[in-house]
């Protein structure tokens, strides 16, 4: 079975918008690249054409990456109640060693980007939160050894 790709509304239309921008506008560019390159004449030693063949393979790979998603999604609910952590939630945790506070957002790993605090719900920090309540501690089993927090607020 496939993998179930859980995204929110906004990265739904994101990643539907990119698929039609790819088809539509960049498989066209693309297309014309190769063409003009093979007018370069020995495809042998031509640079041009290994570049072009080389960009098509990334957008075909991409194109295809996208309809899979596409094809296996689930729409997060992001009106939910926040009475426990789900995907889609905003959770404000404190680190029980150090104090320190920080707010994520617990997402598909389609959406996951930990450098914006979007947390998947795949990583082991989206593991140990899941189906958690404000004022539980949990644990997780990071690289660096077990990290333990607490949950201060959760919302959506």
């Amino acid at each position: 079975m496939a993998k179930l790709f859980k995204l929110t509304q906004d990265k739904y239309i994101e990643l539907r918008d990119e698929l039609e921008y790819l088809k539509t506008y960049r498989e066209k560019e693309v297309a014309e690249l190769i063409k003009e390159a093979r007018s370069f004449g020995d495809l042998s030693e031509n640079a041009e054409y290994d570049e072009a063949k080389n960009e098509q393979g990334k957008l075909y790979a991409r194109i295809s990456e996208l309809e899979s998603i596409l094809a296996n999604y689930e729409i997060i609910d992001e009106t939910s109640d926040s009475e426990i952590v789900r995907t889609g939630s905003r959770v404000r945790v404190v680190d029980k060693e150090d104090g320190f506070e920080d707010e994520y957002y617990i997402v598909g790993s389609t959406e996951a980007d930990p450098m914006d605090n979007r947390i998947s719900d795949e990583s082991p920090f989206g593991k140990a939160v899941m189906g958690k309540t404000v004022g539980d501690v949990f644990t997780v089993d990071a690289p660096a050894g077990q990290l333990v927090y607490e949950i201060l607020e959760i919302g959506v």
